[in-house]
């Protein structure tokens, strides 16, 4: 079953300097029935202003992921680590017993698109540290790659989780097709474009919570970009029982 969630249901925010989407509650937007799917709690979709962003502030006991659309991201946190985020790399840090970073449109003059992920550890009180790798547009072509998994397989960053991340690009007849494993649950998130999914017209912004199903196929994309998080078989609720 494919629980659809469109992109204009989403919370919105616009602080000037920043315009955002959230598929899940954050922030000043709370929806009783969007906490999240499983250990995915937060998907937002942000375009921020040249030279503005997220100035330093502390996080514990969460894997964050970065994913940059267009544009240029610069990071910094309290482990000393420093850099850009540019379209194909993923950055994802663990914050563990806890870090502080900030989030900057490296341009003075262009914005900057990405999402940020949150996923709920397996475990709390983990060490921090920080990861990031690009994966081109010819290693997500047509294909659903494996970008994050729990034991950094085929080149994954290594996510604390039983949670698997998969990230293509879809054009024209490219198809793919993902086995999910027994009693799995899954998230399909759309970045941008459109694209079929088990024969249903997802558009930029769309996702679905994704239960009862053995598999997804992916056919007819139009300049899409999509991530697909393979994520285990409990509600959200479930964490903080």
């Amino acid at each position: 079953m494919l629980d659809i969630r469109h992109a204009n249901q989403r919370g919105r925010a616009e602080h000037g300097w920043l315009s955002s989407r959230h598929t899940f509650s954050f922030a000043s937007y709370h929806d009783p029935k969007q906490n999240g799917f499983s250990d995915l709690l937060v998907i937002n979709d942000d375009r921020v202003a040249p030279a503005q962003g997220f100035g330093k502030h502390p996080h514990r006991d969460m894997e964050i992921f970065s994913y940059v659309l267009e544009g240029t991201l610069e990071h910094k946190d309290t482990m000393g680590t420093g850099s850009v985020i540019v379209p194909g790399d993923i950055q994802l840090m663990s914050a563990g017993t806890g870090v502080a970073h900030s989030e900057y449109n490296h341009s003075k003059t262009d914005p900057v698109h990405f999402m940020q992920i949150w996923i709920a550890p397996s475990k709390s009180g983990a060490a921090p540290r920080y990861q990031q790798r690009h994966f081109s547009a010819e290693d997500k072509r047509g294909v659903l790659r494996l970008v994050m998994s729990p034991d950094g397989a085929d080149g994954s960053l290594e996510l604390q989780q039983d949670a698997r991340v998969y990230a293509g690009l879809f054009d024209g007849d490219e198809t793919a097709r993902l086995e999910l494993g027994s009693e799995r649950y899954a998230y399909v998130h759309v970045a941008r474009g459109s694209v079929m999914v088990n024969g249903v017209e997802f558009s930029e912004g769309d996702g679905a919570r994704v239960r009862d199903e053995k598999s997804l196929t992916f056919t007819q994309g139009h300049d899409a970009e999509v991530l697909v998080f393979d994520l285990r078989n409990i509600e959200t609720s479930a964490l903080w029982a």
